[in-house]
């Protein structure tokens, strides 16, 4: 629970770091966090023993696919969301991952009518939040729009991971939840190279960005600890809880986003921000007593 809860915090971190260096592109936010994630990994490859450093054919094949769902994939349409929506909305709507997660992965026995008052509450929350962030006026409105939709389809690839991952974890217990991390973050790694050799910025308007140090100690900061440390967190959460009661721990990516974004912009919530966290909380509360 204590790992799942801390990878959730160290997510969240990422809600925010597009609008703190938004001069560069999103695919240069993306691809420099998952290239620093691919050397930490590597790095720490070579701190295990020798016969648990380096994956299978097979292994190395589902790491590259579970990277995208993920990672690679994941973060780049968040990024996107985040741009044209804000981080509110966004978060939000990520962190209804909890409850497709409980319905998709839900164990046996567990009936759907025991969810309804959780589902019920998340999306009143979502739909309260929904409708005080919507741009008022009419030309504001695609680009709000296009982010919550950009938001869904993150949710929905990151929601496939986390069934996926834990499927693999569960039919691979000999493998340690750092190997895993480390594999991951390889496999994103060179995905990122390539992301950014193909969409990301030339060197040449990269390096006249006036913030360039800024935006490699957040390159630092993201690849270290929101992807490697908040992986292996995961992985430790994943091998030993269910997936439809892990995934509820994302719970605390939501509310930390929500923190963060606040304390980014120097205000408090809103009444209604505070009404639509509320029953969000509330949502995931009922999910995990009937889960219970």
């Amino acid at each position: 629970m204590a790992a799942g809860l801390a990878a959730g915090a160290l997510w969240g971190l990422v809600f925010v770091a597009p609008r703190m260096v938004g001069n560069f592109g999103t695919v240069d936010i993306a691809a420099a966090r998952f290239v620093v994630f691919g050397a930490a990994s590597v790095l720490m490859v070579f701190t295990r023993p020798p016969v648990q450093r380096w994956p299978t054919m097979r292994q190395g094949w589902a790491a590259l696919a579970l990277s995208v769902l993920g990672f690679t994939g994941y973060y780049v349409l968040l990024a996107f969301a985040i741009q044209q929506a804000s981080t509110a909305v966004p978060s939000l709507v990520i962190g209804t991952i909890p409850v497709w997660m409980m319905l998709l992965g839900r164990p046996p026995g567990l009936r759907l009518r025991t969810l309804l008052p959780g589902l019920a509450l998340t999306a009143a929350g979502i739909a309260l939040m929904v409708a005080t962030a919507w741009p008022e006026s009419g030309a504001g409105a695609p680009s709000f729009g296009a982010g919550l939709l950009l938001a869904v389809l993150a949710m929905a690839s990151w929601t496939a991971f986390g069934l996926l991952n834990a499927a693999w974890l569960g039919r691979h217990s000999d493998v340690a939840a750092a190997d895993w991390a480390n594999w991951l973050g390889i496999a994103t790694g060179l995905g990122s190279l390539l992301l950014w050799w193909v969409a990301g910025s030339g060197v040449a308007a990269f390096s006249a960005q006036p913030n360039v140090l800024m935006f490699w100690l957040i390159a630092l900061a993201g690849g270290v600890g929101s992807s490697w440390l908040a992986t292996v967190l995961w992985n430790v959460a994943s091998q030993r809880l269910s997936a439809s009661l892990c995934g509820q721990l994302i719970v605390s990516e939501t509310l930390f986003a929500l923190l963060y974004s606040f304390a980014w912009e120097g205000r408090w919530p809103h009444v209604a921000e505070w009404a639509a966290a509320v029953l969000f909380v509330l949502g995931i509360l009922a999910s995990i007593k009937a889960h219970r």
